[in-house]
Parts: C-alpha cells; structure tokens; sequence
C-alpha cells in the first residue's frame, strides 16, 4: 500500500506564505514524477507544479514566480513553498506521485487526500 498525506494547509493573510508537505510512505520502491493539484468551489482541479525525478519543474501561470517545488528523494517527500499568496489561491491542495511498488514493476499514480488552503484577511 502506497500512502500520501499532505500538511501544511490553513488560514494565511494576503501576501503571506505557506509552506506544503506531502510525504508518500508504504511498499514503496522508487517514485518517479511528483506534483500539487488545487480544487476551488466550481472550478476544476487544475495543476500547480509537477517536478520529475531529474529535479525537472513545470508550473501554472498564474503561480509562476510565486511558487516553488521540490522534493527530497530521502524523505520520500514534495514540498511546495507559496509565496505572495493571494484570495484565488484558496482551494484545497492535492498532491500526487508517481510510485512503482516493491510488488509491481509498473508505475502508477497515487494522490493524497487534500489539505485546505485559505488565504483571506
């Protein structure tokens, strides 16, 4: 079994920062890609930032310059440092990673349940 939990979410200013963690844990043999995803109330979750395993990164518009990813390998952990938050940035974030299994050889994907994000004054 192949768990991910995030932390870090909850009530920040405008222009504050947070800081998310997402730690994956079980039969874990490597893990490849890694990401953050965000749902608000009536939009579609969307992508954040993804980074691969060769510390590649890939982020949304509208957090880029804001945002960052990244992870340790060690600590089988994604971190996604906000800066310059603001009001839209409210939703829940979702993290998800790309695990092969010591059972299996093939990858898949799995997500954790969501830590809320919510940024108002």
């Amino acid at each position: 079994q192949v768990r991910l939990v995030e932390s870090g979410g909850g009530l920040v200013q405008p222009g504050g920062s947070l800081r998310l963690s997402c730690a994956a844990s079980g039969s874990i043999f490597s893990i490849n890609g890694m990401g953050w995803y965000r749902r608000a109330p009536g939009n579609e979750r969307e992508l954040v930032a993804a980074i691969t395993s060769g510390g590649s990164t890939n982020y949304a518009d509208s957090v880029k310059g804001r945002f960052t990813i990244s992870r340790d390998d060690a600590k089988k952990t994604v971190y996604l440092q906000m800066n310059s938050l603001n009001p839209e940035d409210t939703a829940v974030y979702l993290c998800n990673a790309d695990v092969k299994t010591v059972m299996y050889t093939t990858m898949r994907t799995y997500w954790g349940r969501g830590t809320q994000v919510t940024v108002s004054s």
